[in-house]
Protein backbone atom coordinates (compact mmCIF):
# COMPACT_ATOMS: atom_id res chain seq x y z
CA UNK A 1 0.00 0.00 0.00
CA UNK A 2 1.36 3.54 -0.92
CA UNK A 3 2.66 5.79 1.83
CA UNK A 4 -0.21 8.54 3.01
CA UNK A 5 0.79 12.13 1.25
CA UNK A 6 1.32 13.78 4.86
CA UNK A 7 -1.05 16.88 5.06
CA UNK A 8 -0.97 20.68 5.90
CA UNK A 9 -3.52 21.45 9.08
CA UNK A 10 -3.77 24.81 10.82
CA UNK A 11 -2.36 24.85 14.04
CA UNK A 12 -4.90 23.68 16.79
CA UNK A 13 -4.06 23.10 20.38
CA UNK A 14 -4.12 19.24 20.41
CA UNK A 15 -0.95 19.69 17.64
CA UNK A 16 1.19 20.42 20.78
CA UNK A 17 2.52 17.18 21.70
CA UNK A 18 3.53 16.24 18.51
CA UNK A 19 4.71 19.44 17.52
CA UNK A 20 7.06 19.78 20.55
CA UNK A 21 8.34 16.15 19.67
CA UNK A 22 9.28 17.33 16.40
CA UNK A 23 10.90 20.65 17.71
CA UNK A 24 12.24 18.60 20.26
CA UNK A 25 14.16 15.29 17.44
CA UNK A 26 15.06 18.16 14.85
CA UNK A 27 16.81 21.14 17.32
CA UNK A 28 20.41 20.27 16.91
CA UNK A 29 19.23 19.74 12.73
CA UNK A 30 17.67 23.08 12.81
CA UNK A 31 20.19 25.12 14.74
CA UNK A 32 22.63 24.15 11.81
CA UNK A 33 21.05 26.65 9.63
CA UNK A 34 18.85 29.09 11.54
CA UNK A 35 19.11 30.45 15.09
CA UNK A 36 18.47 27.66 18.08
CA UNK A 37 14.86 28.46 20.04
CA UNK A 38 16.80 28.22 22.76
CA UNK A 39 15.93 26.36 26.38
CA UNK A 40 13.31 28.18 27.63
CA UNK A 41 10.93 27.45 24.44
CA UNK A 42 11.14 23.93 25.34
CA UNK A 43 11.02 24.52 29.07
CA UNK A 44 8.04 26.58 28.09
CA UNK A 45 6.27 25.10 25.06
CA UNK A 46 3.03 24.62 26.62
CA UNK A 47 2.52 28.56 27.69
CA UNK A 48 4.25 29.46 24.04
CA UNK A 49 1.86 27.19 21.92
CA UNK A 50 -1.44 28.55 24.04
CA UNK A 51 0.15 32.57 22.66
CA UNK A 52 0.15 31.09 19.27
CA UNK A 53 -3.08 30.05 19.29
CA UNK A 54 -4.38 33.40 20.67
CA UNK A 55 -2.22 35.55 17.91
CA UNK A 56 -3.55 33.11 15.33
CA UNK A 57 -7.03 33.81 16.41
CA UNK A 58 -6.73 37.83 15.68
CA UNK A 59 -5.38 37.10 12.34
CA UNK A 60 -2.23 38.29 12.76
CA UNK A 61 -0.78 35.13 12.02
CA UNK A 62 -1.38 31.75 10.18
CA UNK A 63 0.46 28.84 11.91
CA UNK A 64 0.43 25.17 10.12
CA UNK A 65 1.73 22.11 10.66
CA UNK A 66 2.74 19.31 7.91
CA UNK A 67 1.13 15.91 9.24
CA UNK A 68 1.87 12.42 8.48
CA UNK A 69 -1.21 9.62 8.24
CA UNK A 70 0.49 8.84 12.14
CA UNK A 71 -0.36 12.20 13.41
CA UNK A 72 3.46 12.88 13.57
CA UNK A 73 4.82 16.27 12.91
CA UNK A 74 7.49 16.43 9.54
CA UNK A 75 7.38 20.77 9.41
CA UNK A 76 5.72 23.43 9.90
CA UNK A 77 4.61 26.73 7.30
CA UNK A 78 4.05 30.00 9.23
CA UNK A 79 2.80 33.22 8.13
CA UNK A 80 3.39 35.95 10.41
CA UNK A 81 3.53 40.01 10.47
CA UNK A 82 -0.13 39.72 8.08
CA UNK A 83 -0.77 43.29 7.37
CA UNK A 84 -2.04 45.14 4.44
CA UNK A 85 -2.36 42.00 2.14
CA UNK A 86 1.42 40.82 2.91
CA UNK A 87 2.98 38.22 5.56
CA UNK A 88 6.65 36.91 6.18
CA UNK A 89 6.85 33.25 5.09
CA UNK A 90 8.91 30.68 7.42
CA UNK A 91 8.70 27.05 7.34
CA UNK A 92 11.25 23.90 8.75
CA UNK A 93 11.36 20.09 7.76
CA UNK A 94 12.22 17.18 9.68
CA UNK A 95 15.80 16.31 8.94
CA UNK A 96 13.77 12.54 8.30
CA UNK A 97 11.45 14.44 5.91
CA UNK A 98 14.15 16.30 4.26
CA UNK A 99 14.66 15.61 0.27
CA UNK A 100 11.22 14.63 -0.21
CA UNK A 101 9.55 17.68 -1.94
CA UNK A 102 7.56 17.59 1.42
CA UNK A 103 8.53 21.72 1.81
CA UNK A 104 7.90 22.63 -1.38
CA UNK A 105 4.61 20.39 -1.43
CA UNK A 106 3.43 22.35 1.60
CA UNK A 107 4.79 25.85 1.13
CA UNK A 108 2.92 25.83 -2.42
CA UNK A 109 -0.11 24.61 -0.32
CA UNK A 110 0.37 27.48 2.12
CA UNK A 111 0.71 30.08 -0.22
CA UNK A 112 -2.94 28.65 -2.07
CA UNK A 113 -4.06 29.31 1.78
CA UNK A 114 -3.00 33.00 1.77
CA UNK A 115 -4.41 33.73 -1.41
CA UNK A 116 -7.80 31.78 -1.02
CA UNK A 117 -8.36 31.72 2.93
CA UNK A 118 -6.39 34.61 4.43
CA UNK A 119 -6.86 37.46 1.45
CA UNK A 120 -2.86 37.98 1.00
CA UNK A 121 -2.17 39.41 -1.80
CA UNK A 122 1.94 39.43 -1.35
CA UNK A 123 4.36 37.15 0.76
CA UNK A 124 7.99 37.65 1.54
CA UNK A 125 10.67 35.22 2.80
CA UNK A 126 14.21 35.48 3.90
CA UNK A 127 17.03 32.48 4.22
CA UNK A 128 20.88 32.40 4.29
CA UNK A 129 22.89 32.76 1.22
CA UNK A 130 24.43 29.35 2.58
CA UNK A 131 21.18 27.04 2.89
CA UNK A 132 21.08 26.02 -0.51
CA UNK A 133 17.59 24.05 0.25
CA UNK A 134 15.59 26.13 1.27
CA UNK A 135 16.30 29.05 -1.68
CA UNK A 136 15.51 25.92 -4.08
CA UNK A 137 12.00 25.61 -1.96
CA UNK A 138 11.95 29.71 -2.22
CA UNK A 139 12.54 29.53 -6.27
CA UNK A 140 10.37 25.87 -7.08
CA UNK A 141 7.92 27.72 -5.09
CA UNK A 142 7.60 31.20 -7.26
CA UNK A 143 9.52 33.31 -5.23
CA UNK A 144 11.90 35.89 -6.82
CA UNK A 145 15.17 37.36 -4.81
CA UNK A 146 14.63 40.95 -4.21
CA UNK A 147 18.02 41.38 -2.63
CA UNK A 148 20.71 40.79 0.06
CA UNK A 149 20.44 41.14 4.05
CA UNK A 150 21.87 40.01 6.92
CA UNK A 151 19.95 37.06 8.74
CA UNK A 152 21.40 36.99 12.29
CA UNK A 153 24.92 38.02 11.30
CA UNK A 154 24.84 35.93 8.34
CA UNK A 155 24.67 37.19 4.77
CA UNK A 156 21.54 36.60 3.50
CA UNK A 157 18.80 36.97 0.79
CA UNK A 158 15.31 38.53 0.54
CA UNK A 159 12.60 36.74 -1.58
CA UNK A 160 9.09 37.85 -3.19
CA UNK A 161 5.89 35.99 -3.81
CA UNK A 162 2.81 37.47 -5.88
CA UNK A 163 -0.42 35.71 -5.47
Amino acid sequence: MPALTPAVQRLRADHAPALLAFERENRDYFAASVPDRGDDYFARFDERHAALLAEQATGLCHFHVLVDEDGRVLGRVNLVDVADGRAELGYRVAKSAAGRGLATAAVREVCALAAAEYGLTELRAVTTVDNAGSRAVLARTGFTATGDLVVDGRPGIAFVRPL
